[in-house]
């Protein structure tokens, strides 16, 4: 391992599980993962080796067959996940943020229900909030839930849009509006958990509920990305999370919190992995006599790419300690995921600069990263969005006294 992104302070376990990750990652995902995103596959083969190690019920509690680690555990698991291939983190991303969000506001019931299996990697969850018109806005969400005379069912209408899994996931956390007669829209939002079989198309179990196929994209590829319709799907009240309408959009905002300190964990991931590819490029390629990491212009970006990996890294790893301690980290968190994207885009960049013309080869591996970059700058909510969270928590940490 390099000198960059070290982390003090870690106990033995922890240690034990992030060598076993980075192992599994240099041995099975690196040497294959340019090949399979080329082919947009999904990484079958991977998946199985990561449900082995328990990495789908790394926080899920033990007593429900998880191995109950932090957040900072799960966080740095995914920054060497994603440092061989960012779609694979993205599959343990969504599934993830489910797992918590049922074990921080589920029912007793759904906690049982759920979790064993996920822990295990049986059923895998994906999550669901935007939809095709929405934007950054949540309180726009226009797909709803209406109660049938009985009371005890909902009938759910409309279109969401960006489920990361939402083809191979087993159960999904669905933001819709219910309408609980409160003057703020956010008070009429509810999450649904829709159980489904995995595929695409019409659902076999679920009447009413459609998995188009996958989302092409420019890069993100092998995960599968995917709207979701939903016509008269009818679902009992015991599946909304928590048991109690109108709480969906805190709960949400909750998972989301956890899932901008994985984004910042990819980008700080795919920073390391873009400085390691350019920095061993650099010692390799000759140019007017000698190896072009000799040049002082080439020393000036690795000396920049190596500072904003590391200052990335330590942003990460405060935010993710922070929620482990119980504190509000959304300040933290905004910051993380603002600050790791952004540098992971700009590190990709120098790293594609530094390759000159065979960094525009899909036959080098910084191809691969260039792509995939872009995506961490608006996933689990743009630049602009933190920008505005960390603003607004900035003004209530400094606001004068009247």
């Amino acid at each position: 391992m390099g000198r960059l992104a070290q982390t003090e302070g870690l106990n033995e376990i922890q240690q034990e599980i992030l060598a076993t990750v980075r192992s599994f990652v240099d041995k099975e995902i690196i040497p294959v993962a340019t090949e399979l995103e080329h082919r947009d596959e999904y990484p079958t083969d991977i998946v199985e080796g990561l449900k082995e190690m328990g990495i789908f019920g790394l926080m899920i509690p033990e007593e429900y067959g998880g191995l109950g680690e932090s957040l900072l555990t799960y966080a740095l698991t995914v920054e060497e996940i994603a440092r061989g291939w960012m779609s694979v983190s993205g599959i343990i991303n969504t599934h993830f943020i489910v797992a918590y969000m049922i074990n921080a506001h589920g029912t007793q019931e759904q906690k049982d229900y759920f979790l064993p299996r996920m822990a295990t990697g049986e059923i895998r969850g994906a999550f669901s909030m935007s939809e095709p018109g929405l934007g950054s806005d949540v309180s726009a969400i226009s797909t709803k839930g209406v109660k049938d005379e009985s009371g005890e069912f909902y009938v759910l209408n409309g279109q969401k849009m960006w489920l990361t899994n939402g083809g191979t996931s087993s159960v999904i956390a669905c933001l819709v509006k219910t309408d609980e007669g409160h003057a703020s829209p956010y008070k009429n939002l509810t999450t649904f958990l829709i159980e489904k079989t995995p595929g695409f198309g019409p659902n076999e179990t679920v009447p009413g509920l459609t998995v188009p196929g996958k989302i092409e994209k420019m890069g993100y590829k092998g995960v599968d990305t995917t709207e979701l319709v939903l016509e008269d799907v009818k679902l009992p009240a015991d599946r909304i999370l928590g048991g109690v309408p109108g709480r969906g959009f805190y709960q949400m905002m909750d998972g989301v919190e956890v899932g901008r300190v994985n984004v910042a964990a990819r980008g700080c991931g795919v920073a390391q992995r873009a400085f390691e590819l350019g920095i061993r490029y650099a010692q390799q390629r000759q140019t007017f006599g000698k190896k072009i990491a000799e040049h002082q212009a080439i020393q000036f970006k690795l000396a920049e790419m190596a500072t904003k990996v590391e200052a990335a890294h330590q942003m990460m790893v405060m935010a993710a300690r922070k929620k482990d301690s119980g504190q509000r980290n959304d300040l933290e968190a905004g910051m993380a995921k603002y600050l790791a994207s952004e540098y992971c885009k700009e590190v990709v960049e120098d790293s594609f600069r530094i390759h000159g013309g065979y960094g525009f080869s899909k036959e080098y591996e910084i191809e691969r990263l260039y792509r995939e970059a872009p995506m961490l700058l608006i996933g689990e909510g743009t630049a602009e969005i933190q920008k505005m969270i960390v603003g607004r928590r900035l003004l209530e940490e400094y606001k004068l006294a009247e």
